[in-house]
């Protein structure tokens, strides 16, 4: 396309809740500017608006999808819109639930100087997410970030670490993955968990008890904790270089610790190799170097 810029552009303008916002919702909901309607740009380059509109109301049955070239730090945000930082553009589209947030920087044309890297394009921008709306991010060269991120998460990056602090929910599925960086969680609430890395921990704190949770790196440790009411899982635990050390309660027949290390605490403690997973719970671990550790909180 033609002009100063291709494709669908979006739009921001400052927005006022309809109704009060207390907490982390509400400071989110200051410091960002909600997306406004869409702008489509035609072949000659003069923006005329097309029909195309902005995130609607984004309910639970909506989808979002976030990419970029760096980073990004996800917060709750009051309401039912999608919010992000003016120091960034989005360029929207969708099809059917799914909605697709580009992000992408100010022209350096603007004069705006948003204090971000050499290229003028801050590394972290945040962008606000609805309650109850599932995320997938796909970052590169820099990490990601959720807080207090009430939904289902798929969080994806390259060369960077994947955080994630009292998010996800009691039935969600939650991914989290990159390539060169650690993944971090706490007060994590999930249906099924996923997390791994190829160089970097994988440190998971559960607020809930997944039905399934597999975690993997290559040249680093995993540690996993669950509540201490935790059910019993058959587990599956091994590293090559480093020791297993499983703590919470396991399955008659249950794998335990299947590495060549030594092993040592594997197996150890109280509920070890007792309960019942009739729910078919399972949860797999496993490292080439460094330790694997799940235990209670």
């Amino acid at each position: 396309m033609a002009g100063s810029s291709g494709g669908i552009r979006a739009s921001m303008t400052t927005s006022t809740p309809s109704t009060p916002a207390h907490g982390p919702a509400r400071r989110v909901a200051a410091a960002l500017l909600t997306v406004a309607p869409l702008v489509l740009v035609s072949a000659c380059g003069d923006d005329r608006p097309a029909g195309a509109e902005g995130p609607p109301a984004l309910d639970r049955g909506a989808r979002l999808v976030i990419t970029t070239e760096n980073g990004v730090r996800l917060r709750p945000v009051e309401g039912d819109r999608v919010a992000a930082d003016s120091a960034v553009r989005g360029a929207w589209s969708h099809r059917d639930g799914t909605w697709v947030l580009d992000l992408a920087c100010r022209d350096r044309r603007d004069g705006h100087d948003d204090g971000g890297d050499a290229d003028g394009c801050p590394r972290m921008p945040t962008v606000g997410v609805p309650a109850g709306v599932p995320v997938t991010v796909t970052a590169r060269n820099a990490g990601i970030d959720a807080v207090g991120v009430e939904a289902a998460l798929a969080l994806t990056t390259v060369n960077g670490d994947v955080t994630v602090t009292r998010s996800g929910g009691g039935d969600a599925d939650v991914r989290l993955v990159t390539r060169n960086g650690s993944v971090r969680a706490e007060s994590l609430a999930a249906g099924r968990l996923e997390a791994e890395t190829v160089n970097g921990d994988v440190t998971l704190g559960g607020a809930t008890s997944p039905s399934r949770v597999t975690a993997a790196t290559t040249n680093g440790s995993v540690r996993v904790t669950l509540p201490h009411d935790a059910p019993a899982y058959d587990v599956t635990a091994g590293t090559r270089n480093g020791r297993t050390s499983v703590l919470v309660p396991q399955t008659p027949g249950s794998g335990g610790d299947s590495g060549s290390g030594d092993g040592s605490g594997a197996g150890d403690g109280p509920g070890s190799g007792g309960g019942d997973a009739a729910d078919g719970r399972a949860m797999n671990l496993s490292t080439v170097n460094g330790d694997v550790t799940a235990g209670l909180g």
